[in-house]
């Protein structure tokens, strides 16, 4: 198979009459016979942003003025109508260069209307999957087969609708509807693997659709309940602490109470029978701890809280809850990549200033809460300052501004 310039052919199609095969997941591309007609050339972009147009909405006539706030922002050009009818003139002119028959009639028009020929049979992707989707969707049909039919939709979706052109206005709610029927194929196969305990198969399909987006946390509660079901509970651990890395650092929030409940049922279960205390003593001590603060995830953070919180009136404890605040100059929460190097180098400050009892968290994407063990609160102040000026001395970047709460423990 082939790939052609619309430009330049080197020889007519032999089209038997058989479908043109069109695809628009992960790109654009026609196929009729064995050629493959794409774009090829940059200078084609409105051209090609008309064709896959019409062929999104092939099923109804589309008004000019539609098309036009389609191609172009308002008076990006002077005369829209007859840059219109130019560009249909050169899609059909693509076809006519590979001598085919339906060529003239490729796009139609009628009573202010244009449409890509309903004459022409097409095999389209976006089509096919959609119609898996409602198969695979329904309830009568038999659960193995329902599942082959989630598989073959999840199978045909290669990568976002248009995925080099969902830049354009009218592409993007349209890539959005299609992502959302992926990954109910995705909810449904992995409900029903589940199911019937195939965990590798779970395990193999969140991969792939975490490639297509890696912030899907439905899909990271599967592979983290699979990985556990099949025995791997410390990469189940590991890949829970990947994602609230990862949704702290890319969306600011801590993952759903549904997958921190999961993670504290897998942490439950990683220890096994064990009757000689000094095997789990030993099992419990930290391999050389590090200098300063003892760092954790926000759910053993929150128990230790909890514990603290019982003992400090029995003992006297003098703890407070320092929480550790990045913005930008104008109070807002960083851009993504100055937040990941000034949330570093937070890290860093804290653990280089506090001591091996004090306690500290990731709150959210631009937060540390800090539980500092000191006897008043000018030294708990003064702890506060000297992470601040590690922190400002170290980063050296006027763009952020740390800010400081502190308050004693409940």
């Amino acid at each position: 198979m082939v790939a052609k310039n619309q430009d330049t052919p080197e020889h007519p199609v032999q089209w038997d009459g058989s479908p043109v095969k069109i695809n628009m997941f992960g790109g654009f591309s026609i196929q009729v016979g064995e050629v493959v007609i794409k774009n090829s050339s940059s200078r084609s972009y409105q051209l090609w942003n008309l064709l896959e147009y019409l062929i999104a909405f092939r099923h109804k006539p589309i008004p000019t003025s539609e098309m036009y706030d389609a191609l172009w922002d308002e008076d990006e050009v002077d005369n829209p109508a007859s840059a219109l009818k130019n560009l249909v003139y050169r899609i059909r002119s693509v076809f006519s260069d590979y001598d085919l028959p339906f060529s003239k009639t490729v796009v139609t028009y009628q009573g202010g209307t244009y449409q890509w020929s309903s004459t022409i049979p097409c095999v389209v992707d976006i089509e096919v999957f959609e119609g898996l989707y409602e198969r695979a969707s329904s309830l009568s049909l038999p659960q193995d087969m329902r599942i082959e039919t989630y598989k073959q939709a999840i199978d045909l979706y290669k990568g976002d609708f248009l995925a080099s052109s969902n830049y354009k206005n009218w592409a993007v709610p349209v890539a959005g509807y299609y992502k959302s029927i992926y990954f109910k194929c995705v909810a449904g196969v992995l409900g029903l693997l589940a199911e019937q305990e195939c965990f590798g198969e779970v395990e193999e399909i969140c991969q792939k659709a975490l490639i297509i987006d890696q912030l899907e946390e439905m899909v990271h509660e599967h592979l983290i309940l699979a990985l556990s079901k099949q025995g791997q509970q410390a990469k189940a651990i590991a890949h829970y602490k990947h994602v609230s890395n990862l949704f702290l650092n890319e969306l600011g929030v801590h993952p759903s109470a549904s997958l921190r409940n999961l993670y504290r049922q897998i942490a439950k279960s990683v220890q096994s029978v064990e009757i000689d205390i000094e095997i789990i003593q030993q099992d419990l001590k930290e391999i050389a701890p590090p200098e300063g603060a003892f760092y954790c995830e926000y759910e053993i953070f929150k128990s230790i809280y909890q514990v603290l919180s019982r003992e400090a009136p029995r003992t006297g404890l003098s703890i407070f809850v320092v929480l550790f605040t990045l913005t930008d100059q104008a109070g807002e929460m960083p851009g993504a990549e100055l937040r990941r190097k000034a949330m570093d180098g937070l890290f860093r400050a804290i653990r280089s200033t506090t001591r091996q009892c004090d306690v500290f968290s990731r709150f959210s994407g631009s937060q540390y809460v800090l539980l500092l063990s000191t006897d008043t609160l000018p030294h708990c102040m003064a702890v506060t300052e000297r992470v601040t000026k590690k922190l400002k001395t170290g980063l050296r970047t006027p763009e952020i501004e740390i800010h400081t709460a502190v308050k004693p423990l409940e």
